[in-house]
């Protein structure tokens, strides 16, 4: 079963995917889809307030958050990662829970990427806020590092999300029940 979207004028057909007996969701990748994600980095950064980095939550939104970086002109972003890296050095981390991975996990920021967030403002991208624990988590790792955030970008915002204020998306995605139909 897939569910058709048009995203920054790009149709695409997303691939349901069950999370458990009653509820399903609808897969966004944009690894290898260079279109759509060149055009909604656009279109999100028609959309961003002024910033001085992008950041986001490692590993799906990396395509966009590069994209949205070399359209900007900036030579730099900040991931947040999964894992700590044997390069760095002060790590800020934190947990979060995310409807797609199972069980709690960790994001870890790079002592010298919290330096450059220091009194910087900072916009958080995410390929797809369903709950907002991702967002969550990157913007207490932005706080802690003394960063201003200015602005929570997604290219979908799935379910509830859709009803955020402090979020701006390009298209709302539905959940979906056991046989594939929206909720």
């Amino acid at each position: 079963m897939v569910y058709n979207i048009t995203i920054a004028g790009v149709n695409r057909d997303l691939q349901l995917c069950r999370l458990n007996d009653s509820l399903m969701i609808a897969g966004l990748i944009i690894y290898g889809d260079v279109e759509l994600t060149c055009r909604s980095a656009a279109a999100l950064l028609e959309k961003a307030p002024d910033f001085d980095y992008l950041i986001a939550p490692e590993a799906k939104a990396i395509p966009l958050i590069h994209e949205m970086a070399r359209q900007s002109g900036r030579n730099d972003y900040i991931l947040a990662r999964k894992a700590p890296k044997l390069y760095m050095k002060d790590i800020f981390e934190i947990e979060v829970r995310s409807i797609t991975t199972a069980g709690t996990q960790k994001l870890y920021l790079d002592g010298a990427d919290a330096a450059k967030m220091k009194g910087k403002r900072i916009l958080i991208v995410d390929d797809v806020v369903s709950t907002g624990e991702s967002l969550r988590a990157v913007e207490a790792l932005v706080n802690k590092a003394g960063g201003t955030i200015v602005g929570k970008m997604a290219i979908l915002a799935e379910g509830d999300a859709k009803n955020r204020s402090d979020l701006t998306y390009l298209e709302p995605l539905p959940l979906f029940d056991s046989n594939g139909k929206p909720l």
